[in-house]
């Protein structure tokens, strides 16, 4: 006996059952060494799995001119329950900027997890200028992923899983 949890898509090998989230914002860049500003957070329900598809990022200096790549001052990460997510540990450019396709990513989110995509200001001492960039005031960020009920943790594949397991 097959439960309809276990309906999964023949190509992609997702859950039928598996739903999208989206969250964006966008705010004042953070001001003081230290400070962050969390720009879209979603939070898996317990007992559900889920894969991150797209992240974006905005800052008003590069919306004025798309040579601003470089966040002077700004690291940008990517974390599931607080902790950074490998391959997006810390980074200090505009690497998918809003308002583009981007580039498509597949991170996976472990069982009810609260992913975020943070800004944070890194301000230095002042040292040797190696290019000129514009420091950003606005910024913003935006996680799109899908999310899904994850029979291992109960529903009834689960328990027809057990039940066969003896």
């Amino acid at each position: 006996m097959t439960a309809v949890a276990d309906s999964v898509c023949p190509v992609c090998g997702i859950p039928a059952d598996a739903g999208f989230f989206d969250s964006s914002s966008v705010a004042e860049a953070p001001k003081q060494p230290g400070a962050e500003v969390v720009l879209a957070r979603y939070d898996l329900h317990r007992n559900y799995c889920g894969t991150l598809l797209y992240f974006a990022q905005f800052t008003d200096a590069y919306a004025a001119d798309p040579t601003q790549v470089v966040t002077p001052d700004l690291e940008w990460q990517i974390r599931c329950n607080g902790q950074p997510r490998d391959p997006y540990l810390t980074f200090d450019r505009i690497i998918n900027p809003w308002g583009l396709s981007g580039f498509p990513i597949c991170l996976r989110l472990e069982e009810g997890c609260v992913v975020e995509f943070i800004v944070r200001n890194v301000e230095r001492p002042s040292g040797p200028i190696i290019f000129a960039a514009t420091k950003p005031t606005r910024v913003g960020g935006r996680l799109l992923g899908r999310y899904w009920y994850n029979s291992a943790y109960g529903g009834a594949a689960s328990l027809t899983a057990r039940r066969a397991a003896g």
